[in-house]
């Protein structure tokens, strides 16, 4: 350990080789966000993604909310934590209302981007959007029947008013100066993220962070050799954190299984410290903010060990069969 730590060179090489992974992984990340956001925010301007709140509408009071909630969860669903608080602050909505649409955007939001990366690191990303909005759909209404909230008696909330002013250059230019805001502040974290990672690798502290996560993994269901995954992911976050997340996946060999098991747990409960805080300054509680999700995100992965188990017996009661009858 001390011989490696005085070894210019090979801080050097640590140095090197992370700005060389973070430069191809910041690379990677623009491929991704520059179209999806560009779609979207398009999308946004021209008021065409209001327009599939008829697939929300019915599902609203099922949920305890207004048939307008529609507007709110399809702006979290395709932009992400910042286009649900813009949306939510331009409705009237009641307490009880932003409290579960919250809930659900913190689960459900920004998918597609977010999904993409999960693709890239071990998850088919389809699957990782849909069980994100079907847990996020159960959370909601679980937490509307403890909050007592009555659908019949759902306030009528006020319809969206879009701004027209806004021309189409004017759009574009406050998408481009916004789209390189998020650019500079992801190279700003993932460049010294990803180096690092390899010093810590160099100098083994990855064995010492896991060590650290060890029993928050074990109450979440998760081997500790997820540790430095699932800690990038509750920080960072999905798109901030991708860098290191399929980097890491991509260097690592993971048990399936288990790989499978983190991307539940994160695809539900990621970001811990940024999005929910983003909704305080509308009043929601903090409990509502951080306990549902992580406590679905524990569920989750319980629920997938035990499905699994259960396969796995029949799966070897079946070979048993089998092999009795040859």
């Amino acid at each position: 350990m001390t011989e490696t730590i005085n070894d210019p060179a090979r801080l050097k090489t640590g140095v090197r080789d992370g700005l060389v992974k973070g430069w191809g992984s910041f690379i990677w990340l623009l491929k991704i966000i520059l179209p999806v956001s560009f779609a979207t925010g398009l999308l946004v301007h021209l008021g065409l993604i209001y327009k599939l709140d008829f697939l929300l509408t019915p599902l609203m009071n099922w949920m305890g909310l207004p048939a307008s909630g529609a507007l709110v969860l399809v702006a979290g669903i395709f932009t992400g934590i910042y286009g649900t608080v813009a949306t939510m602050s331009a409705i009237p909505f009641t307490m009880d209302q932003m409290i579960l649409m919250a809930v659900f955007t913190l689960i459900a939001h920004n998918l597609i981007q977010e999904s993409l990366v999960q693709g890239n690191s071990g998850i088919n990303p389809v699957f990782a959007a849909l069980f994100r909005l079907f847990a996020a759909f159960g959370v909601t209404w679980a937490c509307a029947r403890i909050m007592g909230v009555d659908a019949g008696e759902l306030a009528a909330a006020g319809a969206l008013v879009q701004d027209s002013s806004q021309t189409l250059g004017q759009w574009f230019s406050q998408w481009g100066a916004d789209t390189l805001k998020l650019i500079l502040q992801i190279f700003a974290i993932i460049m010294p993220l990803m180096v690092v990672m390899e010093l810590a690798k160099i100098y083994k502290l990855i064995q010492v962070v896991t060590r650290i996560c060890a029993p928050v993994l074990g109450i979440l269901g998760l081997k500790r050799d997820c540790g430095l995954l699932w800690l990038t992911a509750a920080v960072f976050g999905l798109a901030y954190g991708s860098a290191v997340i399929v980097e890491e996946t991509r260097a690592t060999s993971y048990d399936p299984e288990e790989l499978t098991k983190l991307h539940l747990s994160v695809g539900i409960n990621h970001a811990m410290i940024e999005d929910p805080a983003l909704f305080l300054p509308l009043g929601i509680p903090a409990f509502w903010l951080w306990i549902p999700r992580l406590l679905a995100a524990i569920l989750a992965v319980y629920l997938f060990s035990a499905f699994s188990y259960v396969r796995r017996r029949h799966a070897e009661r079946v070979g048993r069969q089998k092999v009795r009858h040859h």
